[in-house]
């Protein structure tokens, strides 16, 4: 039963002509899957619905070829071709009650147009974002009334595709609209320009031809930026109460969003949650329509105080509803301990950055609830009485084991220490991490209700005793080791290492080793979070580090978590040295050998101690030694024995986790042989005519 205090968030809203079922509101979010997995994105979307979620909203959806944002999978409505796929997802949204949203975008001068190639447009002579070789002109007047009317035509397409509430676009610096507001971005000097009235009349124009088109249909949502924390240089909070003061009323919703899409995605390692509420707060004063706001927000005691103290009406969400889909059922049904609490880690982001289909560390089945027919919830029931060992409770572990449980299987979790939680227990530890402990907090509480998952802890299992316990499946989940010889992408053989060199690793690290002396030379070969994490931790214990890595950036794979330019800030406010572009040649004594990653050449330096961030082996001992006794298993009654997760094959947390729920989708399920593991869509050949 729903506690009390929880009433106000399901309460409904009125939208305009629509009305929110309660106050949970899914904005839009991109999802790697857009245009190109159409299914896909719909059923996932769907999924969002039928979790609770009143509002669920797509992506961007680009409305004309003069303005994609290819490399990029977003939404398109170009034509009346794209209509179908947008019918698909509002049908998947209304089957359980919810409003669909469409966001229209129109990129101008944050767009390459690299498939169109149509020269960008935007209201100044600017290169476009980014470092593409171009450059946006000028739009003239005329083109202006194109936009406009190129964006009542997609309006038009979207309602004839059922949308309930349809977006004007002017934030996170990624539409023409916003282009034109900001000062930083608009130099004209003619009717939309200048004076903040004339920057703001395209948008006016666009929500005054937006909401004569709907006509009462549907709803007309503007998402705009509240401050693009840049002071004197952009557009700032004074401006934008301006600007409600101009067309505070026009629009049936008010989305806020915070500076550019990685403030708006900030992650839980440089932000809190509700961090957005000291911009927010007094905007909704200024209009008498509802208003919607994101902030990372997890706790419903937060979003209920945010509601009564008037900051938001409605409970932005894009990754929180990514973590749990059915975040609002649970609140309602008074299950707030079955919540999978989103970690601010944005792996979910990865999926646009690298157009691939949206993935979450809390939530494997995020993405594949069409390909593989995974669902957040609801699993299928086991397909026989065979008792499964896993072996290991780090983060695939914990996943295997609380899948099977779900699934009705008699399954034993052996953990060899006294805590479960493997990497993720230890990484949480470091700074900026603490949150990445939900990860573990979650599935020990889905466990501990699981009657028929016996956990096993101080339990150190080898091969006879799997054989000889009477199961029938083994899942190998012992994760995996830093190695210690600077083995990784730069160098595919071991480095020379002087044995009178203190080597540190990240598993010593976070056990608790040390360096002996004060300056550390930490070569990071791994590039994503971990190498600057450990560089900011070693700084802080007032050592002195020099961070090497052969990358042009530190930490260079965040950039699809939007975080890297946070991280490189972060180091040099601690005091790290950061020698880029640059690579170990050889731990020496006293010292080790630099070279550069494009000349070669080489330069000794000093230090005490040197930690190898590069690759990882698993530690799957156990599953091999099982499959050299093959022979023995039918006698033992074990019909499948796997590796899961890091012992499979050394990932990141997401991707162990995806593997432990895959080993669990996967037992008892007939073998497909050659055939692909997942749905996929197939586009159509036109005619080939020249």
């Amino acid at each position: 039963m729903r506690d009390p205090r929880y009433d106000v968030l399901f309460e409904p809203v009125p939208i305009g002509p629509v009305t929110a079922r309660n106050r949970f509101f899914q904005v839009p979010h991109c999802n790697g899957m857009g245009y190109r997995d159409p299914t896909a994105h719909a059923v996932m979307r769907g999924v969002k619905a039928e979790g609770g979620w009143a509002v669920v909203c797509t992506e961007e959806v680009e409305f004309h070829p003069d303005s994609d944002i290819s490399g990029f999978v977003e939404g398109r409505l170009w034509d009346d071709a794209d209509i179908p796929a947008h019918e698909r997802l509002v049908e998947q949204v209304h089957a359980h009650g919810s409003l669909a949203g469409i966001e229209l975008v129109h990129g101008g001068m944050a767009a390459g147009n690299l498939y169109g190639r149509i020269p960008p447009q935007g209201p100044s002579h600017l290169p476009v974002e980014g470092y593409d070789p171009i450059q946006a002109r000028r739009m003239s007047r005329d083109e202006i009334a194109t936009l406009r009317r190129r964006h009542r035509l997609a309006v038009a397409r979207s309602l004839r595709a059922g949308y309930d509430v349809v977006y004007v676009y002017a934030a996170h610096g990624l539409t023409t609209l916003q282009h034109f507001l900001s000062r930083r971005t608009n130099d004209r000097t003619d009717e939309y320009g200048g004076s903040l009235e004339n920057r703001a009349r395209l948008l006016r124009e666009v929500l005054e031809d937006t909401l004569e088109e709907c006509e009462g249909r549907a709803a007309v949502a503007c998402r705009i930026v509240v401050d693009e924390l840049l002071g004197d240089e952009g557009l700032g909070r004074s401006e934008i109460e301006e600007v409600f003061g101009l067309v505070g009323e026009l629009p049936d919703l008010w989305d806020l969003m915070v500076g550019f899409w990685p403030d708006d995605s900030l992650t839980s390692r440089f932000g809190h949650e509700a961090w957005t509420e000291e911009h927010f707060r007094g905007l909704k004063q200024l209009t008498s329509k509802p208003v919607v706001g994101v902030g990372w927000l997890t706790s419903a005691d937060t979003m209920v105080r945010l509601v009564r103290s008037g900051v938001v009406d409605l409970i932005g969400a894009a990754r929180p509803s990514i973590a749990d889909p059915f975040l609002p059922r649970k609140i309602e049904e008074g299950r707030l301990e079955d919540i999978r609490e989103c970690i601010g880690c944005n792996v979910c982001v990865t999926g646009d950055w690298t157009a691939t289909p949206i993935r979450c560390t809390q939530n494997p089945s995020m993405g594949e609830e069409w390909r593989r027919g995974w669902h957040p919830e609801r699993f299928r029931p086991r397909g026989s009485d065979a008792k499964v060992l896993v072996v290991g409770a780090g983060p695939a572990g914990l996943e295997t084991a609380t899948a099977l449980g779900k699934r009705g299987y008699e399954v034993v979790l052996a953990e060899a220490t006294r805590e479960l939680g493997g990497r993720v227990l230890a990484e949480a530890r470091l700074p900026g991490l603490a949150a990445w402990i939900r990860v573990v907090d979650y599935r020990k509480g889905q466990l501990s209700r699981l009657r028929n998952v016996e956990q096993a802890l101080e339990s150190v299992v080898d091969a006879d005793d799997a054989l000889g316990f009477g199961f029938q499946h083994v899942a190998v989940a012992t994760g995996a080791r830093w190695r210690a010889d600077g083995v990784g992408r730069w160098h595919t053989r071991p480095l020379p290492v002087d044995p009178g060199m203190q080597v540190l690793t990240p598993d010593s690290l976070c056990s608790g080793a040390r360096p002996d002396g004060e300056h550390v030379l930490l070569f990071d070969d791994d590039h994503y979070y971990l190498g600057g994490v450990l560089a900011e931790l070693l700084a802080r214990e007032d050592r002195r580090v020099t961070l090497v890595t052969p990358a042009p950036r530190v930490s260079e794979w965040t950039v699809n978590t939007m975080e890297q330019e946070r991280i490189h800030r972060r180091l040099l406010e601690v005091g790290v040295d950061l020698r880029t572009g640059t690579a170990l040649a050889a731990v020496e004594a006293g010292g080790a050998r630099l070279a550069c990653a494009v000349t070669r050449r080489e330069e000794a330096v000093a230090c005490d101690a040197v930690v190898l961030v590069t690759a990882r082996l698993p530690e799957d001992g156990l599953a091999e030694a099982l499959l050299a006794r093959r022979d023995e298993w039918a006698a033992a009654g074990v019909i499948s024995v796997r590796a899961v997760g890091d012992a499979w094959a050394p990932g990141p947390i997401a991707t162990a986790i995806w593997d432990g729920r895959r080993f669990a989708e996967e037992l008892d399920a007939p073998p497909i042989g050659d055939a692909l593991p997942f749905r996929r869509e197939v586009v159509a050949l036109s005619p080939a005519v020249t």
